[in-house]
């Protein structure tokens, strides 16, 4: 985790840091599934994920992916006199490679651009979630968030 004293501290930084790994397994996997409603066999059935499927076994939904990018953004900013994040929502969003369960990704995330407002800035970022050991990036998605004072 990246702590910055203040919302300059921020701003003056492209890259911004990184998280541990995180461990995306098959309990994940269909817990998302459970609360999204989203319970597509090459989720959440194993044994036809490996014997139907392209990738030898289940994968995670590339909505529970995107939903880990915000959380490594919360993981990797924190900053000190900013009370609260509204978080406005993506700008662009791909994914490049599936995520078999039982992986661990991380995510790395850098400062495009921002705006100042009354209270506060508007930022936009780039996250990118890592999959240990290999070459490409399961997602990456630029955000944008208001930092608040």
């Amino acid at each position: 985790m990246t702590q910055f004293e203040n919302l300059d501290d921020l701003l003056a930084r492209e890259q911004l840091g990184s998280t541990g790994w995180h461990l995306v397994d098959q309990p994940r996997i269909d817990a998302f599934a459970e609360v999204t409603g989203d319970r597509q066999w090459i989720h959440v059935d194993p044994e036809r994920a490996r014997r139907e499927g392209p990738f030898g076994g289940t994968i995670a939904h590339g909505a529970l992916t995107l939903s880990l990018c915000t959380a490594f953004l919360t993981e990797i900013v924190q900053v000190r006199t900013i009370s609260h994040v509204v978080n406005a929502g993506f700008d662009r969003v791909r994914f490049r490679a599936p995520v078999p369960a039982g992986s661990r990704l991380r995510g790395t995330a850098k400062l495009l651009d921002h705006r100042r407002m009354p209270g506060g800035a508007r930022i936009t970022t780039q996250i990118t979630a890592e999959i240990e050991a290999t070459g490409k990036p399961a997602c990456v998605a630029v955000q944008v968030l208001g930092f608040y004072n």
